[in-house]
């Protein structure tokens, strides 16, 4: 008996603020900017991509393009969609740990 599978895909548990804040918070604590890319698509998707790409003002085959993991988003770009989406970009400390073993 062959086992099926479908991929993983995380835009039905994204129903809720704080679900996409905790989401996004993740990709932002992996900090890999491919993850980070591919995890706000994967929110615009959530929120209905042309919607998205309309009220960030931008292109939606664009911004699809962009928010792909192998896409490389402007800051521009990482901004206005996460105004779309009605977030903000914040800065935090790292725990000193994590400062020390960057040194």
């Amino acid at each position: 008996m062959t086992l099926k599978t479908k991929p993983f895909d995380p835009v039905r548990y994204l129903d809720s603020p704080a679900a996409i804040a905790v989401y996004l918070e993740e990709a932002f604590e992996i900090g890999d900017p491919k993850f980070i890319a591919d995890a706000l698509g994967v929110v615009a998707r959530a929120h209905g991509m042309t919607q998205v790409a309309k009220n960030a003002g931008l292109g939606r085959e664009s911004l699809y393009k962009a928010l792909s993991p192998d896409g490389h988003p402007e800051l521009a770009t990482v901004v206005k969609v996460m105004q779309a989406l009605g977030l903000r970009l914040s800065a935090k400390t790292l725990p000193v740990a994590k400062m020390a073993a960057r040194k």
